[in-house]
């Protein structure tokens, strides 16, 4: 267990690398959970995410003869790009184990910081046990994502500048994977503000958390799915678990159309660009407003998203929040047919994105069926749509009553 004096001393040593990151009052969610709600901007930190916070604290203590033989490092992203970039700063060699599907933007950002980067394994525990086998045959010293006392006391600083910014602060809420994070952060709050109530946020397909406190033990899961691949962890570390188990009151999980919706309205609203694993504090808020006292704030621990799966969180956000509608009618195989449908479309306001005409499908002589996808203003407008459809269409399917 790492102690209050580790985490002030990470905070001295990490002072001139690292950006004090802004704690913004958000109007949206404020108005949202009913009082004052902001949000830890980590993903405008270096590197763009939290992670250089733990890395740097780890590499800079490292002997002269430990730092000759390099590091090694296993990540899906945001802990990749940490190292790298404390690597370059501490003129460090760096080995990165990504595994494979990783980012292509994250993966070219952790090249860009001079790290070699070798893909490896299907899942980053896969990637660990690589970084794993090459620190045992080189010499190399294992810079883990979380489970070692210095990236959690270098993590915890996150939780001393957030009291420095707001000392009134009641509820935080902080995303949570391997838990590096939440338990540096929660043990440095704990320490000052013991009535501060700490939350932490998982996906839903990738929570190892709530069945590993349920058992009192670190339990790994067989299997994730989740657009949250930074908080993708299949089995929590020992230090942060016993941290988590100790500080945190509660860890709550969220589904992947409440993540989408969060990085959306992020984007929309607070004009910030953030991950799937880093919004997820924001979607537990979204999920259950009345559950935080306030002033709570919200950890926005990454922004590091690849652009084409920016592009599918936002199509997928839009669906969440009932203003993107997939549509499958059957209409008259006739000329005009087509165009009457979409004058139809018209008069109801939306925005048509797609139009399938797929004649290799008829159902009756005379008849073809058409997939729509359709932007609308929200679930009402959408049901609208549907059941003006109706009025002159069969309506096949359709995901207007989406929850």
């Amino acid at each position: 267990m790492i102690d209050l004096d580790a985490i002030r001393a990470a905070q001295r040593l990490i002072a001139p690398v690292v950006v004090r990151t802004p704690l913004e009052e958000s109007r949206w969610l404020s108005g949202v959970v009913g009082g004052r709600v902001l949000l830890k901007a980590e993903n405008l930190q270096r590197a763009g995410s939290f992670k250089i916070r733990g890395a740097y604290v780890r590499m800079s203590r490292l002997t002269p003869a430990e730092r000759a033989a390099g590091v090694v490092a296993a990540s899906a992203g945001n802990h990749a790009q940490g190292v790298a970039l404390a690597a370059q700063l501490l003129d460090i060699p760096a080995v990165v184990y990504m595994p494979r599907g990783a980012s292509i933007p994250k993966e070219a950002a952790t090249r860009g910081y001079g790290a070699e980067v070798r893909i490896a394994g299907a899942t980053i525990d896969e990637a660990l046990t690589h970084a794993e086998a090459y620190a045992a045959e080189t010499g190399a010293t294992l810079v883990h994502p979380f489970d070692h006392p210095d990236i959690v006391a270098g993590q915890g600083t996150l939780g001393l500048e957030l009291l420095e910014q707001c000392p009134e602060v009641a509820s935080v809420v902080v995303p949570v994977g391997g838990g590096g994070l939440a338990a540096g952060v929660a043990h440095a709050i704990r320490t000052v503000r013991p009535d501060v109530r700490i939350v932490g946020v998982q996906a839903a397909a990738a929570a190892a958390y709530p069945a590993s406190l349920r058992a009192g033990a670190p339990v790994a899961l067989d299997r994730m799915a989740t657009i949250a691949d930074g908080i993708a962890v299949a089995r929590p570390g020992n230090l942060p678990f016993a941290h988590v188990r100790a500080e945190v009151d509660e860890v709550v999980t969220v589904s992947e159309d409440q993540i989408a919706h969060a990085v959306l309205h992020l984007m929309e609203r607070a004009k910030l660009t953030v991950e799937p694993a880093g919004a997820v504090a924001v979607a537990a808020l979204l999920a259950a407003p009345a559950a935080f006292t306030t002033p709570v704030c919200a950890v926005l621990s990454g922004g590091n998203i690849d652009p084409l799966l920016m592009m599918n969180v936002i199509r997928h956000g839009l669906a969440a929040s009932g203003r993107y509608l997939s549509v499958r009618v059957r209409i008259p195989d006739r000329t005009g047919g087509l165009a009457g449908l979409l004058a139809e479309l018209v008069r109801c306001e939306v925005n048509v994105q797609e139009v399938a005409h797929d004649r290799a499908t008829r159902h009756a002589l005379g008849e073809v069926d058409v997939s729509l996808q359709l932007e609308t203003r929200g679930r009402e407008h959408t049901r609208a749509v549907v059941a003006t459809l109706r009025e002159h269409y069969l309506v096949l399917e359709h995901d207007a009553e989406r929850p």
